[in-house]
């Protein structure tokens, strides 16, 4: 433990241990920090409450910071659960990886041999040594929200013994994993989501297409010193799967201008567009994303990009214009300033031939440890007809299928983790 305190509402212990880089290789010497914070009711802080722990979404996020108002889920769980955020590791406070990081690898292979060791099978392994040695070796429940649910699944298969129930939602995976046929099955629901979004504000149809035209026209500089290009800013559209998303692109567009519908662009809506397309908060999610459907061999290859050369309704110079979704390209490691020190590295793992195994498809169908699920139908993001078939082949789990939520309901509203806390008590809780 490295620190402990109280903030309203809520008590916190912070916890601080080594875990090798490389679970697989036990000769290897390097060790990296995972960080912890356990938060529990001020009013229990010494009783011996189940444990919840808090698979993160990503891949490269880490943990919510609690504060009195939040998030929901946190406070409704404090009132049964003694809560674990762990920052998964490369994020947050757990031996974050940024560029200074990368910088320090001799060729793009050592380089993507470091990061292939930030994948789910390296987080679990984690996890168990965090349960284990901090935590008395007590089974915790977990709540895994978006990759947090391929997590989960990959824990099921691995060390299932440290679960005593799993609460899933929007992360329900392909457990037959293929980037390419994610991709396939997911730019239909990004273009959906432009067009929906399209059909609400008709009069962004030419505002965006301004927008873009200007782009193209001039060289355009953010504030960061990175040159805005169309195709970046089409990587805005990631927001469009979650339930303001619609709201913030448009109002983020209505600003644009400093004229009437032409240049030059407001220094707010430059700043904005860097914000939300630099990765200075989260490298790692861009440069892992695609290796989350690596599993045994084949190279995952920027599918993503590759599956859009398909799509020419996609192309920077169509109108109306769409935007992107949860697509990384690799375009991006030339591009934004913040990524360009991972190129190496993320082109060696795109090209890396083998990946390790994170599911096991007998293990999972086998599985007896309760697992309760929210599906989101519209979800833009994980393909539902992937979440489906993966519940109907993973034992002991209940799924709820709903288009009440985008992919962000956990965070987005309360009900989503009481609706689902419900049906785990209604399964039996915690074995």
């Amino acid at each position: 433990m490295t620190a402990e305190y109280t903030i309203p509402g809520m008590h916190i212990r912070d916890h601080e241990i080594e875990v090798p880089l490389d679970w697989s290789r036990p000769a290897d010497s390097r060790s990296i920090v995972l960080f912890a914070r356990e938060v529990v009711d001020p009013t229990r802080k010494d009783a011996d409450l189940p444990l919840l722990v808090f698979f993160q979404g990503g891949p490269g996020g880490k943990s919510p910071r609690p504060t009195q108002s939040g998030p929901g889920w946190l406070v409704e769980a404090l009132k049964t659960y003694r809560v674990i955020l762990p920052d998964q590791r490369g994020t947050g406070r757990s031996s974050r990886v940024e560029g200074s990081t990368m910088r320090g690898f001799a060729s793009g292979r050592e380089a993507g041999d470091f990061l292939a060791c930030f994948r789910a099978d390296s987080i679990v392994r984690d996890f168990e040594h965090l349960r284990k040695t901090v935590f008395g070796e007590k089974r915790w429940v977990s709540l895994g929200q978006s990759y947090g649910g391929f997590i989960t699944l990959t824990y099921l298969s691995q060390a299932p013994e440290g679960l005593s129930g799993c609460l899933v939602t929007g992360g329900l995976a392909g457990i037959r994993p293929s980037a390419d046929e994610l991709y396939r099955r997911t730019y239909p629901r990004v273009e959906a989501k432009n067009e929906q979004f399209y059909r609400r504000y008709p009069a962004d149809i030419v505002r965006i297409g301004a927008i873009a035209d200007h782009i193209a026209a001039n060289r355009i500089v953010l504030p960061d010193g990175d040159q805005l290009t169309v195709r970046r800013f089409q990587t805005i559209g990631i927001d469009l799967g979650m339930k303001p998303g619609f709201e913030n692109i448009h109002w983020l567009v209505d600003e644009a201008f400093l004229g009437r519908g032409e240049g030059p662009f407001t220094e707010h809506f430059l700043a904005e567009v860097m914000r939300l397309t630099s990765y200075d908060s989260n490298p790692l999610f861009v440069v892992l994303h695609e290796s989350l459907y690596g599993e045994g061999p084949g190279a995952t290859a920027w599918a993503a990009d590759r599956v859009r050369q398909e799509l020419p309704q996609f192309a920077p110079e169509r109108r109306p214009l769409l935007f992107t979704g949860e697509m990384m390209f690799p375009w991006m490691l030339e591009e934004i300033r913040s990524l360009r020190d991972f190129r190496a590295g993320a082109e060696a793992l795109a090209a890396r031939d083998t990946y390790s195994a994170l599911y096991d498809l007998h293990r999972l169908a086998a599985n007896d440890v309760p697992v309760v699920a929210a599906i989101y139908f519209d979800d833009m993001y994980v393909d539902a007809d992937l979440s489906l078939e993966t519940a109907r082949h993973v034992g002991n789990l209940d799924y709820w299928i709903t288009n009440e939520y985008e992919h962000d309901g956990l965070r987005a509203d309360v009900r989503v983790f009481k609706r689902l806390h419900e049906m785990f008590n209604d399964k039996g809780g915690a074995r």
